[in-house]
């Protein structure tokens, strides 16, 4: 269905949604977004094209997400600029809806998340995987998507999403897709616009941690605690970053481990002024 020339098709309600999609060829590829577009959700968005019929993208920044209305306010936006991108990318069908479509009034459930999302962000931002995990719950529902795309950067959302979707029998297919980086390594992510120039200049710091523990583990070390201190000793090279945590966690359950003798994720969240960043890196 998708190709060059087909003009991109947006709707703003429910209805329109299910109206364009009534004949939409199978199977459904859906990449929710919150906007402000970047290569990092072009690469999903290719990435979808080339294993679905259809290819829908969603633009919403989901207010229940957020642990405060200045982050909410601040989050970038630019629905011009984001639709240009997925019309450049022969994008089917875009949903861009109002706050009052997707949580229409009256709205009173929410997805409660279990043991996967209570650490690290979980910890950090209470409250923050159940308006991920709701808001994705609805979309998968609206869209009946057969697969849908979301980064590795946000490892821990992956796994909160894929987890949501097996309990709760949702039949969309939640695929990872690898985090895109800048040449400089810095993970791609809406955030980057806030950074200073200055800021911008010190963020690598976090794959440079990662890696240099992900260098340790090649070499032998087990020990988490001691992988932890090697990103902790990399990152304080950098007086602008301001660590919130660095963990080695296992790969399946995110508990923080001892001794890395399995699947295990390096992540980490850091502090430039007021941007928070957070990156990872899978082992093995």
């Amino acid at each position: 269905m998708a190709t060059s020339e087909v003009q991109l098709e947006v709707v703003r309600t429910r209805g329109e949604l299910r109206r364009a999609l009534a004949a939409a060829p199978r199977p459904i590829g859906l990449v929710p977004t919150m906007g402000w577009l970047h290569e990092g959700h072009r690469s999903l968005i290719q990435r979808a094209r080339s294993e679905n019929a259809t290819t829908v993208v969603t633009i919403f920044v989901n207010p229940r997400q957020f642990n405060s209305p200045e982050d909410l306010a601040r989050y970038p936006r630019s629905e011009g600029r984001d639709l240009a991108i997925c019309a450049e990318e022969a994008v089917d069908l875009v949903f861009a809806p109002p706050v009052d479509e997707v949580y229409p009034p009256g709205f009173d459930t929410t997805v409660s998340i279990g043991a996967v999302g209570q650490p690290l962000e979980g910890a950090a931002r209470p409250g923050h995987f159940e308006g991920v995990a709701t808001v994705v719950a609805i979309l998968f529902a609206l869209v009946g998507a057969d697969r849908a795309y979301f980064g590795q950067k946000d490892a821990q959302q992956v796994m909160v999403v894929r987890r949501m979707a097996i309990d709760l029998a949702l039949p969309t297919d939640v695929i990872a897709c690898p985090t895109v980086r800048e040449a400089d390594g810095l993970a791609l992510s809406s955030r980057n616009v806030h950074l200073s120039a200055a800021e911008r200049e010190a963020a690598p710091i976090l794959h440079r941690a990662l890696l240099a523990a992900r260098s340790r583990w090649a070499a032998g070390e087990r020990s988490a605690k001691t992988l932890r201190q090697v990103m902790s000793d990399e990152l304080a090279l950098e007086p602008l970053a301001k660590v919130e945590y660095t963990s080695v966690a296992d790969g399946q359950t995110l508990r923080e481990l001892a001794r890395v003798d399995g699947a295990a994720l390096l992540s980490l969240a850091v502090r430039f002024g007021s941007t928070r960043l957070i990156d990872n890196e899978p082992l093995p």
